[in-house]
């Protein structure tokens, strides 16, 4: 495996990624789409997620594709900016037919980030404006870290952030992983010094600190996150995605495969507290060789979710009144 040429899920040809926050909500939204309709389907393995449209993506339903997904800060209140997106996207004539009707499918995902220090004391839900200005911002190359859903996410310790990562498998075929890293758990090591995910880094993208040098079991420290926070929901919500063609069954196994990179990466991880979710999408632009290239895919999002997580909170930036610090500033690194 190695990096696409970007490093980030639109490696995978044809996936536009766009990002809008508001700083000082310190929350934000993230979109995932395409120029055409793309398979898609999820899995869920915390036990407090937040979600809109999720069961349309089970294989036995009917929609066959999706036009976008939404990633969201804003906890319950997020989900409405997948209804910015659908408005947006129904504007540009895009949609699942229904004899003259048109219905654009985007099914979404929140974090919890309503106790990060942002002000939350809005008028009028800002989520769906949010979610159509992260559809207009969509592109092939966006910013990591402290933007789009990742604003104002927080781990156990430190900042969390919005995080992406991509390989390119011997057979051509491209797996790339976009995530919004906001969990019970904690992404480093006891020390603080390492992250988790430090064996499968790829060319210095989180900072080549390399593994945590100290052998055996560790107890974490205690938990930064304020004990509310604890009480309430983190969540750590991402998309992995193929350009294989690939079905919803064989999405929903991909989905469920990834899950071990967040294990990997996160220490907790699927707690009570935490909606962990994550989207698997195929563009089908690439036929699949063998069936066995399902486990290949599966293992290299797996790969690519645990990269992009580290490289979430290595890219976190401060901001003003932030309850944590980002990684990178207690290490006196730049």
């Amino acid at each position: 495996m190695k990096p696409g040429p970007l490093n980030l899920i639109t490696d995978v040809t044809g996936l536009r990624v766009g990002n809008a926050q508001d700083d000082t909500l310190k929350s934000g939204t993230t979109v995932l789409t395409a120029d055409a309709p793309f398979a898609c389907s999820y899995s869920v393995m915390g036990g407090a997620p937040g979600t809109r449209e999720t069961d349309l993506l089970e294989p036995d339903k009917s929609v066959a594709g999706v036009d976008a997904l939404v990633l969201s800060g804003g906890s319950a209140f997020g989900l409405a900016a997948a209804q910015g997106v659908m408005d947006a996207l129904y504007q540009q004539g895009r949609g699942f037919p229904v004899f003259t009707a048109r219905v654009p499918i985007v099914p979404s995902a929140i974090i919890f980030d309503l106790l990060n220090g942002g002000q939350k004391d809005w008028g009028e839900n800002p989520y769906p404006a949010l979610g159509r200005a992260a559809l207009a911002n969509a592109g092939t190359t966006f910013n990591l870290g402290s933007v789009g859903a990742g604003t104002g996410a927080q781990t156990a310790m430190h900042k969390g952030g919005l995080g992406s990562a991509s390989v390119v498998l011997p057979s051509g075929a491209t797996v790339g992983a976009l995530v919004a890293a906001n969990p019970v758990g904690s992404v480093t090591t006891p020390s603080g010094r390492h992250f988790h995910a430090a064996p499968y880094e790829m060319g210095g993208e989180f900072g080549a600190l390399g593994p945590d040098p100290t052998q055996g079991f560790q107890p974490n420290p205690p938990s930064r996150k304020f004990t509310a926070m604890m009480e309430l929901a983190n969540t750590t919500i991402a998309i992995v995605a193929t350009d294989v063609a690939l079905t919803k069954a064989e999405c929903k196994r991909v989905a469920t495969a990834a899950h071990d990179g967040m294990a990997r990466a996160i220490v907790p991880a699927h707690t009570p507290h935490d909606g962990d979710l994550i989207f698997a999408a195929s563009t089908g632009a690439r036929p699949m060789a063998s069936p066995l290239e399902v486990t290949e895919i599966g293992h290299a999002a797996a790969v690519c979710l645990a990269r992009a997580i580290a490289r979430a909170v290595w890219e976190a930036t401060p901001a003003d009144d932030d309850t944590l610090p980002t990684f990178r500033s207690e290490m006196g690194l730049t």
